[in-house]
């Protein structure tokens, strides 16, 4: 549809529904259809007429203050009555705190770092290096989809579904935290002096 030019939604909303629904019945998790069917919504070269930009902007208010929150109502339900304080250094909570808090700000800076070196891209202006460790320090904030992904690895076992919320929850907070102290006290980058361009009558005046 998008090599044909097709520029209205409703034939990519129906597509995705039929792909929604085959990839339901073919036991495969229904999820992948939404990222397959991403992949394929064009993205076009003009804003004002992207027919993806016009999906995520009218997903977005949706899925910022209704689909996220309710997911994490409802998966993030874990009970801290009689838990034990050693339970968090347990091999499954701790690893997994350990890979969004430690795991995510390696992997991303590393990248950002590389792709500047190589010239795939290049530092956020008037952004430190300090600051953007800071950055890659909050995206071990892994709410979501790690709550999703630890139901998906432990079906039938809500003791293990457990200990995975409670180390994503762990991870995520510690992350916050550190991140937030990062970027609060981190210092600011150091602004390029402006040249002054002298008035006309000083100029005229000079020698």
């Amino acid at each position: 549809m998008g090599k044909a030019g097709v520029a209205r939604l409703w034939p990519y909303l129906i597509g995705a529904a039929l792909l929604w629904y085959a990839i339901l019945l073919s036991g495969v998790h229904a999820t992948v259809a939404g990222v397959l069917a991403a992949m394929v919504i064009p993205l076009g070269r003009d804003e004002g007429s992207s027919v993806l930009h016009r999906l995520e902007h009218a997903l977005s208010p949706w899925v910022a203050f209704l689909v996220v929150p309710l997911f994490g109502f409802a998966n993030a339900g874990v009970s801290l009555m009689g838990m034990d304080p050693a339970l968090l250094l347990s091999p499954l909570p701790l690893g997994i705190a350990t890979g969004l808090f430690l795991g995510k700000q390696v992997g991303i800076f590393a990248a950002v770092r590389l792709s500047v070196a190589l010239g795939l891209a290049s530092r956020p202006r008037g952004a430190t290096w300090l600051q953007i460790y800071g950055i890659a320090l909050l995206c071990g904030i892994g709410f979501t989809m790690s709550l999703f992904i630890g139901g998906l690895a432990f079906p039938g076992h809500p003791a293990l579904a457990e200990q995975a919320k409670i180390g994503t929850l762990a991870g995520s907070l510690i992350s916050a935290l550190a991140g937030y102290a990062l970027l609060r006290f981190a210092p600011a980058a150091a602004t390029p002096a402006r040249a002054t361009v002298p008035d006309r009558d000083e100029a005229d005046a000079s020698p």
